[in-house]
């Protein structure tokens, strides 16, 4: 029975650090979760959830990051891959070759 305690503790430890380097290594992005201001004339806002699910206006999508700065946002609509760049309260999303989206970050202010 002791063997079994160790073996689980050690998974749960090996969960745990890969789960950390995950984070360090930048396997998902939690900075861009929140909601974002599109930035123009129609301004839509974009809100990204930590569970991975994306609401851009009022419809809902799914969102997950790839590598070399990727994200794909899927919508009952369509998918699109945009390369990704979050610097504090500014996030530009661009389609590879295509057209940029830039959004400022909405500060909730109720807590």
């Amino acid at each position: 029975m002791r063997i079994r305690f160790n073996q689980s503790k050690e998974n749960l430890q090996a969960i745990i650090l890969a789960a950390l380097l995950c984070m360090v290594a930048g396997c998902g992005n939690s900075s861009i979760v929140g909601k974002w201001r599109m930035s123009g004339s129609d301004a839509t806002v974009w809100e990204f959830k930590s569970n991975g699910a994306v609401l851009v206006g009022d419809i809902s999508g799914r969102y997950k990051f790839g590598d070399q700065d990727r994200i794909k946002i899927e919508t009952p609509f369509a998918t699109t891959v945009y390369l990704v760049k979050i610097s504090a309260d500014h996030l530009v999303l661009q389609e590879p070759g295509g057209s940029k989206l830039e959004f400022t970050r909405i500060i909730d202010t109720q807590h």
